[in-house]
């Protein structure tokens, strides 16, 4: 699936739809984010991060790699693996102990294994002065949750 994202507003709005169709209990669930530098992980991450309910400051993980957020709805942990040069340092970012929240991820191709246990990918590619945003559900539960945002998406266009 594929939505068209004009600007940050629409980003935002984006995000608040992945956190609607998210479960309740998203521990586990792993969220690739792919895209070109600038292309919005970071401002997509925050919003999702902000629409589950997080309501401080949400910095970049460029450089301490993981950033922890505790919401009562659960953890989230939001990753960016752009310093990382091998899928081996994972394990030393305690990447088995992230298991109990939601993964957001950025630069998943820095450990390209990731993929094998992830759930859904978003690319985000630049197109003329905005973004599109290509859902693949990676998982059983991705595709479900790609096929109920696709089906949320069509129901707000008939809407509009």
């Amino acid at each position: 699936m594929s939505v068209w994202l004009a600007d940050e507003a629409a980003t935002i709005e984006f995000a608040a739809m992945l956190s609607e169709a998210l479960p309740a209990d998203h521990a586990g669930w792993t969220v690739l984010l792919e895209g070109e530098l600038g292309a919005g992980k970071s401002t997509l991450a925050r919003a999702v991060i902000r629409s589950l309910g997080h309501a401080g400051t949400v910095p970049s993980p460029t450089y301490t790699l993981v950033e922890p957020y505790e919401l009562p709805s659960g953890n989230i942990y939001h990753i960016d693996l752009y310093r990382v040069t091998e899928a081996e340092e994972l394990r030393y970012l305690g990447w088995n102990e992230l298991d109990d929240g939601l993964r957001l991820v950025e630069w998943p191709d820095r450990a390209p294994t990731l993929a094998e246990h992830a759930d859904l990918q978003i690319t985000l590619v630049y197109e003329g002065a905005g973004r599109r945003a290509e859902l693949t559900g990676i998982s059983d539960r991705g595709a479900e949750l790609a096929g109920r945002i696709e089906h949320g998406q069509q129901l707000s266009q008939k809407i509009n």
